[in-house]
């Protein structure tokens, strides 16, 4: 039943406490119950869900679930600033809660101290209104948005590497987007580096799980236009931000039931057309070319900078794979190959064969050198 505009289920508290959402017209008391009334789910208390925590709670939603199964480490007080260095050896919902707790007492946390599995991940996600996917791997986020699409549950989507981050909304109605439109099958395993591989700047999951904060807070008041069927991809190093349209494939909704999505994951091969178009050599083969002619060779290393200082191929040029897929160097690599073969390695093979596809696309030939840095050493 609709309360009057002269009857609030807000206590004189809650009033103080979320004045300055009540005096936008947008939002105002009914806009600040709605909030209070709804219930959103947490997969993941790291770099995203850190800062997507902490406003929910200090937005007034009254019933958050965090799903984690981790524990506090030094290495993720860098950027995950709902723990402290207090937290450390603590279970993250654990420490996310005392946060929580600390900032709005009259905030329901539940804490489901475990990994979202196909077995346990419709049980906990019935619960709540909105699923907010923090997570940090392929696996969980197909698991989370086709649990998502089962129960017709919305999913706010992010995630970031290095120095980007995107964010877009699933499943708000019956003709959006999801995951499955955004990435139709998952990437090989062997190109995606780790986090701790790749890196992460520390505000940036502060930056995009503020975002996903806001989407929640938009869909529950229902207000504005929330991310749907956009897709926002910021870039920290430009301080730019671009959004790409997404539509929805039907085929795409299809889900009847959940999957073991780790074997899903793991499928998928590395081997297609165009790989198979894509030449190699062994490193056998390349210590011989290098031999009889090196000034023909242009030796191209694609990892990052950390990776590259530590060992590299002698006479090799750092390139890495990021600069390439966002066509930073692409017209550097036109340059450096006109009068010159291109020879592209990394830590295993992997991410060189994903730089030589994109190459491809503009024109760019070369040779990946199987194993990478790895079978050069063991050579």
């Amino acid at each position: 039943m609709e309360q009057s505009q002269n009857k609030t289920n807000l206590s004189s508290e809650e009033i103080a406490r979320y004045a300055r959402h009540i005096s936008l017209p947008e939002i105002g008391i009914k806009g600040q119950e709605k909030l209070k009334a709804s219930s959103v789910a947490c997969i993941g208390t790291g770099g995203l869900g850190s800062p997507l925590l902490i406003y929910l709670a200090a937005a007034g939603i009254g019933r958050i679930g965090i799903v984690d199964f981790d524990v506090v480490e030094y290495s993720n007080l860098q950027r995950q600033i709902i723990h402290t260095t207090n937290s450390i050896g603590l279970l993250k919902t654990d420490s996310a809660k005392q946060h929580i707790i600390k900032i709005n007492p009259s905030c329901q946390v539940d804490l489901y101290n475990q990994k979202l599995t196909n077995s346990n991940a419709l049980e906990i996600l019935t619960n709540y209104d909105i699923i907010c996917d923090c997570s940090d791997n392929f696996p969980t986020r197909y698991l989370i948005n086709d649990a998502c699409l089962i129960l017709n549950k919305p999913s706010i989507y992010a995630s970031i590497e290095r120095f980007e981050g995107q964010v877009s909304v699933f499943n708000l109605k019956k003709d959006s987007p999801n995951y499955r439109d955004l990435i139709p099958t998952p990437p090989p395993k062997e190109l995606i580096p780790s986090c701790s591989e790749a890196g992460v700047i520390g505000i940036l999951p502060g930056i995009i799980g503020t975002i996903q904060a806001t989407e929640v807070i938009k869909i529950i008041t229902n207000i504005g236009h929330p991310l749907n069927g956009r897709l926002l991809v910021f870039n920290a190093l430009k301080m730019r931000f671009k959004e790409l349209t997404l539509k929805s494939n039907p085929e795409n909704r299809n889900i009847q039931k959940l999957i073991d999505y780790k074997s899903f994951c793991s499928e998928v091969t590395v081997k297609n057309e165009m790989d198979c178009a894509i030449k190699s050599i062994s490193i056998k083969e390349l210590k011989i070319l290098l031999k009889q002619s090196s000034k023909d060779i242009l030796l191209i290393d694609v990892r990052n900078l950390n990776e590259h200082n530590k060992y590299s191929i002698p006479g090799s040029r750092l390139i890495p794979l990021n600069t390439i897929e966002s066509g930073e160097a692409i017209n550097e690599i036109k340059n450096l190959t006109a009068k010159k073969n291109l020879y592209v390695f990394c830590k295993s093979g992997q991410r060189s064969l994903r730089a030589l596809k994109h190459l491809n696309q503009f024109g760019i030939r070369g040779i990946n050198i199987d194993g990478g840095i790895e079978a050069w050493n063991n050579e």
